[in-house]
């Protein structure tokens, strides 16, 4: 009896996002005569954060309910009632520093990530919804850059940063982020010169399953992404057709939904330059990339894919979000607000978040 009723939440969980996502793409498709009666169609619909000069480019989706998210000055925020109040719960003293990437296991258990050179890169961990916090890792050495964490479960995860002497840098802990170690780098192909991650979107470094996770790069002259299938030891590179040759331009984001399909999103985030070809897709667990016959129309740096769906996501940047319904060969934009990462959950919440302390949950 359980299992049939599992079964059932989850038809009609999946019943309700293709509901929700063709809502999405008949909304932009066939414009609304005027004799037509109002409908309700899927939306962001901001959230007071009463930050309005944080920029949170981390966020950790719990739920409909529950979310995190983190950010200049420090800055880091949580909901439990679906963004109707939020809980400045940020850790003391860190007011100097940029939080970029936040991991949440539930309403009280999370990790955030500030970037910087040397020691301005740092790890914290709170085990009761923000109430306290602790250091779980500091940078000391002065080469490394830490821009993006993520993890495979509960316990395991890691850290990644910019090359270290030639290659990119892997930390990872096996405790839930309460204790971290850096991982040898006699697996890791050389990075080429001037590469190095995004932390645009805390999406540079991204997991599916229990080992097989994804780094994205850029800057330098070929945009690529690594993949290691045994949590972070040996990783292989492969090229992508995303802009590059630039600082500017790269991967910016990737999400999986499985260990096979795959999207990337980026482009060049100067806002007077053009993205074309600002996303791509895999089906092959990220040995290939192919570019969206029609991409985005400008850079984007967040994506995720929406629940219970095998061909829709959502793509987040400074101009917009854009909707694929044909997992990522052809976008369309939906919306014309600012985020910079997005992130939904197994119960249809999809959270976005960005400057001037924009958050916004999709409403259908």
């Amino acid at each position: 009896m359980g299992s049939t009723r599992r079964t059932g939440r989850i038809r009609s969980r999946a019943a309700a996002m293709a509901v929700c996502v063709a809502a999405l793409a008949a909304v932009t498709a066939v414009p609304a005569q005027a004799h037509e009666p109002e409908r309700r169609v899927p939306h962001w619909e901001l959230k007071d954060t009463g930050a309005p000069e944080t920029r949170f480019r981390g966020l950790a989706a719990v739920s409909r309910t529950t979310a995190w998210v983190a950010g200049t000055g420090g800055t880091v925020l949580r909901t439990t009632d679906a963004g109707a109040s939020w809980r400045n719960v940020s850790p003391p003293g860190a007011g100097e520093l940029q939080f970029r990437d936040v991991e949440a296991f539930d309403a009280r258990r999370a990790v955030v990530l500030a970037i910087g050179e040397g020691e301005a890169s740092r790890v914290y961990r709170t085990d009761d919804g923000g109430a306290t916090w602790t250091e779980s890792f500091r940078n000391t050495d002065p080469k490394a850059f830490y821009d993006c964490l993520a993890f495979f479960d509960h316990r395991h995860g890691l850290a990644m940063s910019d090359p270290v002497d030639g290659t990119f840098r892997i930390l990872s802990t096996g405790d839930g982020g309460r204790t971290w170690k850096v991982l040898p780098d006699g697996g890791m192909p050389a990075a080429q010169e001037g590469e190095a991650g995004f932390a645009a979107s805390g999406q540079c470094l991204v997991t599916s399953g229990p080992k097989d996770v994804w780094l994205a790069t850029g800057g330098a002259a070929r945009a690529r992404v690594l993949h290691s299938a045994d949590r972070g030891h040996t990783w292989t590179a492969t090229d992508t057709p995303l802009p590059a040759g630039d600082p500017a331009r790269g991967v910016f984001a990737l999400a999986f939904r499985d260990r096979a399909h795959g999207l990337a999103v980026g482009g060049d985030f100067r806002p007077d330059q053009p993205s074309p070809n600002a996303a791509a897709r895999t089906s092959d667990g990220g040995r290939t990339w192919r570019p969206a016959a029609a991409a985005p129309p400008a850079y984007r740096s967040g994506v995720a894919w929406l629940p219970h769906s095998r061909a829709a996501a959502l793509a987040v940047g400074p101009t917009g979000t854009d909707l694929t319904t044909d997992a990522g060969r052809t976008w369309r934009t939906v919306d014309t607000g600012s985020y910079d990462t997005v992130d939904c959950t197994p119960d249809h919440g999809c959270w976005a978040a960005g400057e001037k302390g924009r958050v916004a949950r999709l409403e259908h």
